[in-house]
């Protein structure tokens, strides 16, 4: 050992080895002098510009929270407006709205004439000033039926507005049944959009913009300055319709390195410690402060949820469920620790519908979901509900898709309510037979005295033939003919009403439509002689079958051909012709029908209100055949029109689905 150390003594040790490592050392220490500073200035750098990004999420989301506030009042506004509301209680309703949201600027009801209905402005115009943008979002809105934004435009001359302040329409259409009556149209103005919406906290730090589709400025609000483009972000508002971004800048200048590296060097190394305490304290303070906050907003979260009554649900990308809310067990009967965790398939799926579920859910696996649909959950007790679902992607901060989350609402009352309507629809159709038949009551017992008296003559005939001797047998078969073709017919014209006034379910077939016609035609014509009118049916020989339900239809067509015929009575007796025609539509797989007179028409103030309920021109008329008429044909699918006759009278226009199964001829 001795002499491994007196030869490792005696071992040369360059002299630039002994130098190396104080150097790397020192060059260490320079470059980690040098590279704190840096590092600390990115790592400020990157804090701000999260901070400006969650920041700027929460205004976007704040900012489209209150436009969907208004939307859900703007609904409302219209539903007063369905329900016959008067004008004057219209303009208190809209001029409510301005005084709970001051970024409105205006709330009117536009017709499709473009007249204004009613208004929030004390004297509004007669006609809509809409702007370009404004007017196309409301024909998308009456295209679609639903609310839809207007790109921004410059206001156009307003009694109530500011000339060229920047404004944005949303037009939420108006329809009653099928007819539409307008839309319903909310201006707001993006500079008060900013100014109420947009947190002073937030304005004091960051220069908020609104921006267009091509990035030109719609509005700014600069509290505190200019921003000086260094931190910037930029969010899309979820506006149906319509392209505007937001856009931040923070005020806040990137951190700069020190001036002298050498002096800061030693203040570092001299209050290292102070600093390292003062950091850690401050980053304690701000994390206890993040904490707080993010619970405050926890809380907040949790108690909106539980105060819902829309059911939520989340999923991932597997199906398994990551989130229910307490309206959600409430409605399935478990509870939450049954059901997060939980993997397909799910304890409320019904077992009549498990092949829809797995359907929908091998539909999920593949990334595709059906937005809206209906289906059927059961409670552990094996009670059914029906149930609304509402299903839209989740997306992380980063954008990755990581799951679903699905609105459910109860609809159980809503389908007790449609089978009492559907109950009330057959009900009035039944009565609607019944005076139909009590109107025709006279005509029916004169159609039935002429084949019952000429049974009694024929009778008559062969009984006084066999009192005479020697007559043969076979000369009463003629009349004996005759009185059983007349006993025949008087059949048909029973059987005809009582198939027409039958209470029975209503059951969509493949029906031919010349047999429709031929079963009621005896009905038409009956109607018809005393009027002294004639009956033509023009079909063609290739028309198909339609998808109907029988009774139905020969309703509707009684009913038309009746006004028809009555409409003729004070014309000529040339012109007391009604028409029936029918023609297919292969590209709309359709069937329309034709029923058209030649009577007085229909006058203008009468044809806007001709399928209203109670509506009639007769004086002894209850106004519900056409109405009923129309809500007949719209439970097959089609529609129920009328035109003027280029001939003079009406052309009443009526279509049903055609079948796949051909008529033969």
């Amino acid at each position: 050992m001795t002499s491994l150390r007196s030869m490792a003594a005696r071992l040369p040790f360059p002299s630039s080895a002994r130098w190396l490592l104080p150097v790397v050392l020192v060059l260490l220490f320079l470059a980690i002098l040098i590279w704190l500073p840096w590092q600390a200035r990115q790592m400020e750098s990157n804090e701000r510009q999260e901070q400006l990004i969650a920041d700027t999420l929460w205004v976007e989301q704040t900012i489209r929270f209150q436009l969907g506030r208004h939307e859900e009042d703007l609904k409302s506004v219209a539903n007063e407006i369905l329900a016959g509301a008067s004008v004057k209680r219209l303009h208190e309703r809209m001029a409510s709205e301005l005084k709970t949201g001051l970024e409105l600027k205006r709330v009117m009801w536009v017709t499709p004439e473009h007249d204004v209905a009613a208004s929030s402005d004390e004297a509004p115009p007669a006609v809509a000033m809409l702007s370009a943008p404004s007017r196309e979002a409301a024909e998308r809105a009456r295209l679609s039926r639903n609310g839809v934004y207007a790109d921004p435009a410059p206001q156009p001359a307003y009694p109530s507005g500011t000339p060229g302040a920047m404004m944005m329409d949303y037009h939420y259409p108006l329809y009653r049944g099928a007819t539409y009556l307008g839309t319903l149209v909310a201006t707001y103005q993006l500079s008060a959009i900013l100014e109420e919406m947009v947190p002073w906290w937030f304005a004091q730090d960051n220069q908020v913009t609104l921006l267009d589709r091509d990035d030109r400025i719609l509005a700014r609000r600069a509290a505190a300055g200019p921003g000086h483009g260094v931190y910037t972000h930029k969010r899309a508002l979820d506006l149906p319709g319509a392209v505007v971004t937001l856009m931040t800048d923070s005020v806040k200048t990137a951190p700069k390195l020190l001036p002298n590296l050498l002096v800061g060097s030693v203040i570092v190394l001299a209050l290292a410690l102070l600093w390292s305490l003062l950091a850690l304290w401050g980053h304690i303070s701000r994390r206890l402060e993040a904490e707080e906050a993010l619970r405050q907003q926890m809380a907040f979260r949790t108690a909106m949820e539980n105060s819902l009554v829309t059911g939520l649900r989340a999923r991932d990308l597997e199906g398994r469920i990551t989130y229910v809310n307490p309206a959600f067990c409430q409605m399935v009967g478990y509870s939450e620790e049954d059901l997060v965790g939980r993997s397909p398939p799910m304890p409320y799926w019904a077992p009549e519908v498990m092949a829809e579920y797995q359907h929908r859910l091998q539909n999920v696996l593949q990334g595709t979901v059906t937005p809206e649909f209906e289906t059927i959950f059961q409670r552990p007790d094996g009670t059914r509900i029906p149930v609304l679902i509402f299903e839209a992607p989740l997306v992380d901060n980063d954008g990755r898709h990581t799951g679903w989350m699905g609105s459910i609402l109860d609809i159980s009352d809503r389908k007790r309510i449609e089978e009492l309507n559907r109950e009330h629809q057959e009900k009035l159709q039944a009565s609607s037979r019944l005076a139909t038949m009590g109107e025709i009551a006279s005509m029916l017992a004169h159609e039935l005295n002429q084949p019952l008296a000429a049974i009694s003559s024929y009778t008559t005939g062969a009984l006084n033939l066999l009192a005479r001797p020697g007559v043969d047998p076979a000369t009463l078969k003629p009349a004996l003919e005759q009185a059983g073709t007349q006993a025949r017919r008087a059949g048909q014209i029973i059987r005809s009403v009582h198939e027409f006034v039958r209470k029975r379910e209503p059951a969509r077939h493949d029906e031919d439509v010349a047999t429709m016609i031929d079963s009621i035609r005896a009905l038409i014509e009956m109607q018809a002689r005393p009027h002294q009118a004639s009956l033509q049916i023009a079909l063609p020989a290739d028309l198909p079958r339609v998808r109907a339900d029988r009774i139905m239809i020969e309703q509707v067509l009684l009913n038309l051909a009746r006004n028809g015929i009555e409409a003729m009575a004070a014309v000529p007796l040339a012109r007391r012709v009604l028409r029936i025609e029918a023609t297919h539509d292969a590209a709309a797989g359709q069937v329309a029908v034709n029923v058209i007179d030649n009577g007085h028409g229909i006058p203008q103030d009468v044809a806007e209100r001709l399928f209203s309920p109670f509506f009639s021109t007769k004086a002894q008329g209850m106004g519900m055949g056409l109405n009923i008429c129309r809500t007949a044909i719209e439970f097959h699918g089609g529609t129920l029109t009328h035109r003027d006759n280029p001939q003079g009278g009406t052309i009443f226009t009526f279509t049903l689905p055609a079948s796949q199964v051909t008529t033969e001829k």
